[in-house]
């Protein structure tokens, strides 16, 4: 009887193991079919964001990409875009490098990595030159080696953010962040942080419309509705 228990119980846990594994499966498969939002009906932001002013910074690289081969748009530049369209931001800003990556993946993973080890701080091209009007800024970044990429240091390091809302968003190899973004309070002053959002690179390349909804189900998260 003892044998037999033993074996029932086995078989159990050899059953609980294998749909566990099944559920980190990145496959399309597993992104929603649908959104919260109505992206056909007007949105509205949550109570606490409104009267206040967005701002979509985003840093995002085009040339060989991991999986998805040579691109003219990021896919982090594509997020960006539809968060600022279903959110209403007050505008969008790109942040940009004076010297650019190489279009060459390899090329690139090697000045990320130099740039990690040594915490390098890029410099920038472009400015946000009245960040003082902004309240909520939408942060987006591919992740690097789980990190941020230098440079988006480089921007939180250029400004105060003394009573200002982050939000951070990310595009990678999985649909998670890296945890790195926790850290973000630390170099942009003043910041007050939000939940974050991650996507899988590939998918939103492959699948751009799917990717816009599961965009909108986080905003729902975030407080956004019809």
């Amino acid at each position: 009887m003892k044998k037999l228990f033993a074996m029932l119980f086995a078989m159990i846990v050899l059953l609980a193991v294998g749909c566990g594994n099944t559920s980190s499966n990145n496959s399309e498969d597993d992104h929603a079919d649908a959104a919260v939002l109505d992206l056909s009906r007007p949105v509205q932001p949550p109570d606490d964001f409104a009267d206040k002013r967005v701002l979509v910074a985003f840093f995002s690289r085009t040339g060989e990409n991991f999986e998805v081969g040579y691109i003219e748009k990021g896919n982090t530049h594509i997020i960006a875009e539809q968060i600022a369209e279903i959110a209403h931001a007050d505008r969008i800003f790109e942040i940009q490098t004076v010297n650019p990556y190489p279009a060459d993946y390899q090329e690139m993973t090697k000045v990320a990595k130099e740039e990690q080890a040594t915490e390098a701080r890029p410099t920038l091209a472009t400015r946000v030159e009245d960040m003082e009007l902004y309240d909520v800024i939408y942060l987006g970044y591919p992740i690097w080696y789980q990190n941020l990429p230098m440079p988006v240091y480089t921007f939180l390091e250029s400004y105060d953010f003394t009573g200002k809302t982050i939000i951070p968003f990310c595009t990678g190899m999985g649909n998670a962040m890296s945890g790195m973004e926790a850290d973000i309070p630390l170099f942009a002053k003043g910041a007050q942080l939000r939940q974050g959002f991650g996507i899988q690179g590939k998918f939103v390349h492959n699948s751009p419309d799917q990717a816009k909804l599961e965009v909108a189900n986080w905003l729902a998260s975030l407080g956004y509705t019809n």
